[in-house]
């Protein structure tokens, strides 16, 4: 069992976690003509945005309530009020996502008690469905916001099973936000193999994976709509993925009466297994023999890939979800997790096969390799990149915010189709820095072993975020 702990410094240095209302504002861009409103600051809403469009590289719609200095001390419900007029007038979305910040947290503001004083004298509004949610930067990381945004979609739309007739071959999916809009698809793609339904919520991949659209429009173009939200209690079975996901399927449930089942990640065989047997119980029909050859090409995979992740020493930052999924997978490949950063508590992390987990951030990431005497590959996000060129050690782009490499959207990393293909392109890179076996050697200034050759997975130089 890891043991997990916090870093226990009075500062962050090289931040790590990421904030909960741009979790929350991530899963209203999972839903059809929706405009995220983030009640706050202007601050709070640029930097989410540079962050959102970095990283997707698309037109992202996020408004804000503006607060300044005198409404965040009188009150910002004249702001939220305008602000909701304005959207409605001028982008006429479906939906508006109401997301509070540390800012109105702080200052104690009744923001569903403002909202509802605010609908009751602007009939205007009645067209449009104002969700709002509490998701304050102090409390939980990105997937935190990322769950509660979605549990709080589901108490406001999804209707009761007992008003809606149950169809036998639908199965809600509620994936994290650590999955791609890549492995949505390829979810949805699994679930049909079956003869199944699936009705996914929220889902990037159709609002965010890279598409060119027909025509513009100011608020959020594709994902879930308000209609497939309603119907989350006709499907028989809701399958959610992630820990931070379990409050959304426990709120469905509690809504609609549809049971469910959560899975801690759907990347490797194992996890891979569980999932087949789980969608073939609910369409009552055996794993189709497409999934079987790709299962037992993983198979093939894993046994050629072994050869080189046994004894390598290997980092994950990230995420508390994200951390599990790929640390489960390092594990199940023969590799050794020397250090593992994450950025909120997660019960589950002490199930992983490491010594500790730190909650802290890259400054401590480095201060774990040095410990372990060195690494042979780095998986975190883009903003890993300076420690990694500090230390000389190569780096796997994974997780958000990803915004030097092509293609984020696209990779697939669940499934066995997914786990093949992510064994491949970490194999590779080790193959890519066989130097590495022993780990590396410190460089301070940043300077490569001589004789190094760059690669693509080696820092590429990017202004920084804020």
């Amino acid at each position: 069992m890891a043991l997990i702990v916090s870093h226990g410094h009075s500062v962050t240095s090289n931040p790590l976690k990421l904030s909960a209302p741009l979790g929350a504002s991530m899963a209203f861009m999972g839903m059809d003509g929706t405009m995220p409103l983030l009640h706050g600051s202007q601050g709070c809403t640029a930097f989410a945005l540079v962050m959102l469009v970095r990283h997707f590289r698309e037109a992202i719609p996020l408004q804000t309530t503006a607060m300044n200095e005198v409404s965040t001390i009188l009150g910002g419900m004249d702001q939220v009020e305008a602000a909701l007029l304005n959207i409605a007038k001028r982008t006429k979305p479906k939906i508006i996502g109401l997301i509070s910040t540390a800012l109105t947290e702080t200052r104690g503001e009744d923001m569903k008690g403002d909202l509802k004083l605010i609908l009751a004298r602007n009939p205007e509004l009645a067209d449009v469905k104002v969700i709002p949610v509490s998701a304050p930067d102090f409390a939980g990381s990105l997937e935190t916001g990322w769950g509660k945004a979605v549990a709080a979609i589901i108490d406001a739309l999804a209707e009761p099973a007992s008003a809606r007739a149950q169809e036998c071959n639908r199965v809600n999916i509620l994936p994290g936000v650590h999955l791609t809009p890549g492995d949505i698809e390829h979810l949805v793609e699994l679930v049909e193999e079956f003869g199944l339904k699936a009705n996914v919520l929220p889902d990037l991949s159709g609002s965010v994976d890279g598409h060119v659209p027909d025509h513009f429009i100011p608020t959020t173009l594709g994902g879930a709509t308000v209609e497939q939200a309603k119907n989350l209690g006709r499907a028989k079975l809701t399958i959610a993925i992630g820990e931070h996901m379990r409050i959304s399927a426990e709120t469905l449930h509690d809504k609609t009466g549809v049971p469910y089942v959560v899975f801690d990640r759907l990347t490797g065989l194992e996890a891979t297994d569980r999932l087949m047997v789980c969608l073939s119980t609910a369409a009552g029909k055996p794993v189709p023999a497409k999934i079987r050859r790709a299962r037992s090409q993983l198979i093939d995979a894993m046994l050629d890939g072994h050869f080189y992740f046994g004894g390598r020493k290997f980092t994950i930052a990230g995420e508390p979800d994200f951390l599990w999924t790929w640390g489960k997978l390092i594990n199940d490949m023969g590799g050794e997790l020397v250090a593992a950063i994450t950025s909120v508590h997660a019960a589950h992390l002490s199930q992983l096969p490491c010594q500790q987990v730190i909650i802290g951030d890259f400054q401590d990431m480095e201060d774990q390799i040095l410990e372990a005497g060195g690494a042979d590959l780095v998986i975190s996000n883009t903003n890993a990149r300076q420690s990694c060129q500090a230390l000389g050690i190569p780096h796997f782009r994974a997780g958000f915010p990803v915004y030097d490499r092509l293609g984020g959207a696209h990779r697939v990393t669940v499934g066995y189709r997914g786990t093949r293909d992510l064994i491949f392109q970490l194999a590779n890179v080790l193959i890519e820095h066989p130097g590495h076996d022993h780990g590396p050697i410190h460089h301070p200034q940043g300077h490569y072993p001589q004789g190094h050759q760059t690669t693509e997975h080696d820092h590429v130089a990017a202004p920084a975020i804020g």
